[in-house]
């Protein structure tokens, strides 16, 4: 059967885009919809409405994952892609939700022509991708691949403080489902993506074969010091919890800068209490996110990361409280997968650029379970995590287009 015959359409992706965008909608643009929110059971409760329409055996696990299932001639695992529907707080309308929609335009073209495959064809929705709410970030997907931890991630508490957890929340928006966590059996899994960085464009290309992963750390340190008059403590007799965050955060720039190469680091995430103008800090919360596409880089980093942590703490006569938080290592695709989505895109007229995600995503965790790999399409000036976040239409499409080609060819 050749994929060069059957084109998606472009208005049905866009319109699914804008009905998802608004749900959350925030002013100026894009959604806020964390995950197990209101917001976010809307836009389920939209998905759920969308695979019924097209027919398909809707599943939902334990930990909320959504599969719709196209069945082929065969009983065997289906070919997946997808994505995620949850966002940042202030996320654009594209991140995770053009890799679900994507997916259903396939099942809409293949309905539309009555293509019957030799193979299942299945999409999905990850629960909790973005880690805002819940740690640890692409935990649907995280779970889905290591059911082993499912009472773990169950009983992850909100960071907010307020007692949910992801049990209580799955529950409470009606998607704690009854499918055993990682039942499901899946042959390959292709995720389309937004970029989320500026590669693509800045060089002009259209395409990204996402060849694998980086690994990404984040580490959690809290500082007890002593609060007390910012006027009448001499500046030798201070226990200063807030100096030592701002030191470790000027330290996390100076890391990377000193490793250079493809080591990044960042500091997204600093609390201080009681966080008044004229009293010093008694405690600081301070969240670092290290990331490498080399795992004993990234080891090597955070051994130089606590040293100095410690070091400073020390200085400053303050307690130290360490958490680890995530630890991701880095992931690569499947070499044959990637060459296909390489190739098919080269057939299609696009350029293309054979490349490492810098971002996470669900496809790094489905990778220990099947051949695996991600199409990137450019985003506008690198934006993402903004509600300014924007890739063109005829990027989209040509994603679109390229993953249809390639699912087709892997269920014919």
């Amino acid at each position: 059967m050749k994929s060069s015959s059957f084109k998606i359409k472009l208005t049905r992706v866009e319109e699914k885009l804008q009905q998802l965008g608004q749900i959350g909608a925030l002013p100026g643009g894009g959604v806020s919809r964390l995950a197990l929110t209101d917001e976010d059971k809307a836009a389920r409760d939209l998905l759920l409405h969308w695979m019924e329409q097209l027919k398909l055996d809707i599943r939902i696990d334990e930990l909320g994952n959504m599969f719709g299932i196209r069945p082929g001639k065969t009983a065997g695992p289906p070919v997946m892609v997808g994505s995620h529907l949850d966002s940042v707080g202030t996320g654009g309308l594209f991140d995770g939700s053009l890799g679900v929609v994507a997916g259903l335009e396939i099942m809409e073209v293949l309905n539309e022509h009555n293509i019957l495959t030799n193979q299942p064809f299945a999409i999905a929705n990850f629960t909790n991708e973005e880690g805002v709410r819940f740690t640890p970030d692409m935990m649907g997907s995280h779970g889905f691949s290591k059911p082993e931890i499912l009472q773990d991630l169950l009983n992850a508490p909100a960071v907010d403080g307020s007692g949910a957890t992801v049990k209580s929340e799955l529950q409470r928006i009606g998607y704690a489902g009854q499918t055993p966590c990682g039942s499901l059996s899946i042959d390959t899994f292709i995720e389309l993506h937004i970029e989320q960085g500026p590669v693509l464009e800045t060089e002009g290309i259209q395409i990204g074969a996402v060849e694998m992963v980086q690994g990404i750390y984040w580490t959690e340190y809290i500082f007890q010091g002593v609060s007390n008059h910012a006027g009448t403590t001499p500046i030798q007799m201070r226990k200063d919890a807030g100096l030592v965050a701002a030191q470790v955060a000027a330290f996390v720039r100076q890391l990377a800068n000193m490793m250079g190469a493809n080591q990044v680091g960042t500091v997204g995430l600093i609390e201080l209490h009681p966080n008044l103008i004229n009293v010093m800090a008694e405690q600081a919360r301070v969240i670092i996110d290290l990331r490498n596409t080399d795992g004993i880089s990234l080891a090597q980093a955070q051994v130089s990361l606590d040293k100095k942590v410690k070091e400073l703490a020390k200085a400053e006569d303050v307690k130290l409280r360490k958490n680890e938080l995530v630890r991701f290592p880095p992931v690569q695709f499947d070499a044959k997968l990637v060459s296909q989505i390489a190739n098919t895109a080269q057939q299609l007229g696009y350029s293309v650029k054979q490349m490492p995600s810098g971002a996470g995503h669900d496809a790094q965790m489905m990778a220990s379970l099947c051949p695996t790999a991600m199409i990137f399409v450019p985003s506008v000036d690198g934006i993402s995590h903004n509600i300014k976040e924007f890739t063109k239409a005829e990027d989209m499409e040509r994603g679109c287009q390229l993953l249809f080609n390639v699912v087709l060819d892997l269920i014919s």
